[in-house]
């Protein structure tokens, strides 16, 4: 069983969806302490840690950088105590052609996607093994299932999101450490910056459930799988769409 309270680490946690996972469990778990990981980008995560004091902090968080991910996890030690769970929630996508994609492009994109989430992986499982309790939540893209023209760099990293996924929950099973993924579809807030209203409408037509998901909505399955209760589910990739795929 975990120590109370929690100690979670969501990176990413200024995005729509970092920010609404942080808040679900603030929300729904009085006991526990979230630490917001960002790097530029902090005004909603700022706002976050102002309106939970003592419960919410910020927590400077380069995700490609070992060095970072070691200063990160000691923060949380020296504030709070040891990592329990771990969101690797952070990425982006730069979308091209592969004949025309720059190895900056391909390179960028699967430090940001794919290593970021080894490195966290390797640094929060130190902690995990001392206590013999740990949960990681790795947010891959359901991408990585349903690869469309374009993103050959994002789906091929989101795709060894997954098997990372899969070979990690083996190696850690009897450890009391789960390790599963989420594929979520598209999220309200967190769509193309370039789309169109047509494209927008046009993509919901092709979606059975004719609308996105809310952020709310996949951070309740993080929240679950975060939970004691989700002891026996590990090397999960679970798909959350309306049915898209």
């Amino acid at each position: 069983m975990p120590a109370d309270p929690r100690r979670i680490l969501i990176t990413g946690a200024n995005g729509v969806l970092g920010n609404a996972t942080a808040q679900y469990f603030l929300d729904r778990d009085p006991a526990c302490q979230v630490f917001l990981g960002v790097r530029e980008r902090r005004d909603k995560a700022e706002a976050l840690a102002a309106a939970y004091p003592g419960r919410a902090f910020l927590c400077p968080l380069e995700i490609t950088l070992a060095d970072s991910w070691a200063e990160a996890l000691s923060q949380i030690e020296s504030t709070a105590g040891s990592l329990s769970v771990l969101i690797n929630n952070a990425g982006y996508h730069d979308d091209a052609l592969l004949a025309t994609m720059t190895q900056e492009q391909w390179s960028g994109v699967l430090n940001a996607n794919l290593n970021a989430v080894f490195l966290g992986c390797q640094a929060a499982l130190q902690p995990m093994m001392r206590q013999r309790w740990g949960r990681i939540i790795n947010i891959a893209s359901l991408s990585a299932l349903h690869s469309p023209a374009g993103q050959t760099n994002y789906a091929a990293a989101k795709a060894g999101v997954l098997g990372l996924t899969q070979s990690l929950a083996k190696e850690s099973a009897r450890l009391g450490i789960t390790v599963n993924a989420i594929c979520p579809g598209h999220i309200e807030g967190a769509l193309p910056a370039g789309w169109s209203d047509e494209q927008i409408k046009a993509v919901k037509r092709e979606t059975p459930m004719r609308r996105f998901a809310r952020p709310e909505e996949i951070a309740a399955v993080v929240f679950f799988l975060a939970s004691p209760e989700a002891s026996y589910m590990t090397g999960a990739s679970l798909k959350l769409d309306g049915a898209l795929v």
